[in-house]
């Protein structure tokens, strides 16, 4: 049976509990949204797949982190997109980092139907009219969060609740294996 899979990096509890406040706070202001009951993460990536394979995919996940270096991130202001997302952004340092995981970890899945971020944020609220942005952006102003990135975590969507849950984790070791150089014998 196919089901849907998402790769994401979880902040600190102390992040994921500040956040839930601030869209727990944006609820009481302008009702129910889309991503008002969602565990803070930063995406990496989406992809449907049949569960037998699901353990292939762990392996590849396992690999590629085994070689990640954990590092802080430093989230220092808000964003928001058309589309209707209002996010919290990272600083500059961290972003760039940020965008290797995302890239590495896309990479290495090896799926033409991997639907990918490309610009690592954590989102407040998605699918906001105009109006809601408005208010989202007049109640969050400033922000000063950072977090140890040291793991990053693939979710399973329960298509009932249509809420992902943590499937597996997967540790960040330090572990850089050399590259492979093809070398030439004349």
């Amino acid at each position: 049976m196919e089901k849907k899979y998402s790769v994401a990096i979880y902040p600190s509890t102390d992040v994921i509990d500040a956040v839930k406040k601030m869209k727990d706070f944006l609820k009481s202001k302008i009702d129910w949204y889309n991503s008002c009951n969602s565990v803070a993460h930063i995406t990496i990536c989406e992809f449907t797949i049949d569960e037998s394979q699901i353990d292939k995919y762990k392996q590849k996940l396992f690999k590629v982190c085994d070689a990640f270096e954990s590092f802080p991130v430093y989230l220092d202001h808000f964003g928001s997109y058309e589309a209707g997302a209002f996010y919290m952004a990272p600083n500059e340092d961290s972003k760039i980092k940020l965008k290797l995981i995302l890239k590495k970890t896309q990479d290495a899945l090896q799926l033409s139907n991997l639907k990918k971020s490309n610009d690592p944020h954590m989102s407040i609220g998605r699918r906001l009219t105009v109006e809601n942005l408005k208010i989202a952006s007049q109640l969050f102003t400033t922000i000063d969060m950072d977090f140890l990135c040291k793991e990053i975590v693939l979710r399973e969507l329960d298509p009932i609740k249509k809420q992902f849950f943590v499937l597996d984790t997967f540790y960040f070791n330090g572990n850089v294996q050399p590259e492979l150089v093809q070398g030439s014998l004349f």
